[in-house]
């Protein structure tokens, strides 16, 4: 377990506190919620790449609209290199920019830190934090933090220790945002990063519309 702010806790491991009785219940429920996670991103079919493969890129509209954010944050934490996008970055004016599925994914937390009142400063070593692990093992990391202070969980068992010692008053399962993620961006237009291809989603609710337009 490591933490992103300036407690005694920043750079190494917390201590391990033993576990009460009333806590292990706890323990076992957090347990539960991180094993229906797979711990590894789904296979790829690369004739038809799912929202989480290398080979598809978003624009900046479509990671607004995915990660809940307006286009000036998304300009503004670009451009100060909070979080860059890694497919394509804009070259000039008319460029687009081009994120790919992990950047969506730091975006959308970055979005809940700040909503949650945790300072940039924090924020920023977290995307740091989050940006040097592999994509596959970003889905067993929970963050939790006190407002002040955010700390990268990799186990139940740390994350129980942080309630038990008062740290944890919110925390953000990775996993489970990946999860809510993908679908979302399952239904949004995408890009093939090798040939440039725009992949049209498939969305049950466009398909809708084009029903009711063709019957009035």
């Amino acid at each position: 377990m490591s933490s992103t702010g300036d407690s005694t806790a920043a750079g190494g491991s917390s201590p391990v506190h033993p576990v009460r009785e009333d806590r292990r219940q706890v323990r076992r429920t957090w347990e539960a919620r991180m094993s229906e996670v797979p711990a590894d991103p789904s296979p790829q079919d690369d004739a038809h790449p799912g929202p989480d493969s290398a080979l598809v890129g978003f624009r900046g509209p479509t990671a607004c609209a995915a990660a809940g954010i307006t286009y000036r944050q998304l300009d503004y934490w670009a451009r100060t290199g909070l979080v860059e996008p890694s497919v394509r970055p804009a070259q000039g004016s008319g460029s687009q920019r081009l994120y790919s599925f992990r950047d969506i994914l730091i975006l959308k937390i970055v979005k809940r830190l700040l909503d949650a009142g945790v300072s940039l400063q924090n924020i920023r070593v977290a995307v740091t934090h989050l940006r040097s692990r592999g994509i596959a093992d970003l889905t067993g990391v929970t963050l939790m933090s006190d407002g002040a202070t955010v700390y990268e969980c990799t186990s139940p068992h740390e994350v129980v220790d942080l309630l038990q010692g008062g740290q944890g008053v919110f925390g953000i399962a990775v996993g489970a945002v990946w999860r809510e993620l993908e679908g979302s961006l399952g239904r949004l237009h995408a890009e093939r990063t090798d040939t440039g291809e725009t992949l049209v989603a498939d969305d049950p609710g466009d398909e809708l519309a084009r029903r009711r337009n063709r019957a009035v």
